[in-house]
């Protein structure tokens, strides 16, 4: 059973209408936080035990930056909204280490590879990751009407730092998705006759049309088959395909044909950036359609294509070793 100290945090965070993955990783760092000291209570400790555990987590767990960042963010949380304390500055706590990796993308030989292996639903996500350079969350949150058939564009909602944009649209998608489309509405009817509440919508959009998420426009385009218990709303209703067996089809598929590189769901987002700027594409168009806030972001495919990362032709080109 949880504490009354961690459910008031829960509280918190839902007061605010946090999504559940913010609000379990809160939750977790906060635990983690208190263990690490003792289980001595967070109300006892200050700015100093904040930094201590940063460092720790750095140095000894080797995190990466973006976990450290976000262990920062739900202490920080938990101080300034829960235990209306100041914690002033920190500046005293080593920072993780950000490794600078190029991206792993796939070839367009073992694009082909890998989507003859994919199954069902599975090629049709992997599809709109490829085509459209999405991310996985954003694909497993698409709506009914995110999709324009006819003009070939896709709407993504808030997407990574709450941004939107529109992103383009293959040609080849429109059967699979007409088909897609169809079975999203066949699903709907059944959910109406079964009385089944109607899908989760962002709280503002909620507040302001409550009927909203019973129309078939804000359906998920690629639903549960399972109707799901909502712990924060008390409402069992219908969600979207769980990312993690899209990861895992994925994992399989590559595996099966025999691709030998540490990639996963996020290669085929850049394979999209990197097959479009072999192409000719600008990119500024490619960080457009990827949702980058910064072209520097986008830069570091150029380093994948240029030919020995900064079109440099080896000296051993000119000798003749046979």
């Amino acid at each position: 059973m949880s504490s009354p100290f961690l459910n008031t945090i829960r509280q918190a965070i839902r007061l605010r209408h946090y999504s559940k993955r913010t609000e379990s990783g809160y939750i977790y760092w906060v635990k983690r936080y208190i263990h690490f000291h003792n289980k001595r209570h967070p109300s006892e400790m200050n700015a100093t035990h904040i930094e201590a555990f940063l460092s720790y987590l750095a140095i000894e767990q080797n995190v990466a930056p973006s976990t450290q960042n976000t262990a920062l963010n739900a202490l920080v949380f938990m101080y300034k909204e829960v235990l209306k304390q100041d914690l002033g500055k920190f500046d005293q706590f080593t920072r993780a280490k950000k490794a600078k990796k190029l991206p792993v993308f796939f070839t367009h030989h073992e694009i082909n590879l890998l989507f003859k292996q994919l199954k069902n639903d599975y090629k049709l996500l992997a599809g709109l990751m490829y085509g459209s350079g999405l991310r996985l969350m954003e694909t497993v949150h698409l709506r009914y009407m995110d999709i324009d058939l006819d003009k070939l564009f896709i709407r993504i909602h808030d997407g990574k730092g709450g941004k939107d944009r529109i992103v383009t649209l293959s040609q080849r998608l429109v059967e699979p998705l007409t088909i897609q489309m169809q079975k999203v509405d066949a699903l709907y009817q059944q959910d109406q006759l079964n009385n089944v509440p109607g899908v989760y919508l962002p709280f503002a959009l909620e507040r302001k049309y409550p009927d909203a998420g019973k129309t078939l426009a804000w359906q998920y385009l690629f639903p549960s088959s399972r109707l799901s218990f909502d712990q924060r709303s008390g409402i069992t209703r219908r969600h979207h395909i769980d990312e993690t067996s899209v990861q895992k089809s994925v994992k399989q598929a590559i595996k099966k044909a025999k691709i030998n590189k540490p990639a996963s769901c996020h290669s085929l987002r850049h394979s999209f950036a990197t097959h479009l700027l072999e192409r000719g594409a600008d990119i500024r168009t490619v960080q457009e359609q990827l949702g980058h806030s910064d072209v520097k972001t986008t830069q570091i495919y150029t380093h994948v294509i240029n030919r020995g990362g900064s079109a440099v032709q080896s000296p051993l080109d000119d000798i003749p070793l046979t």
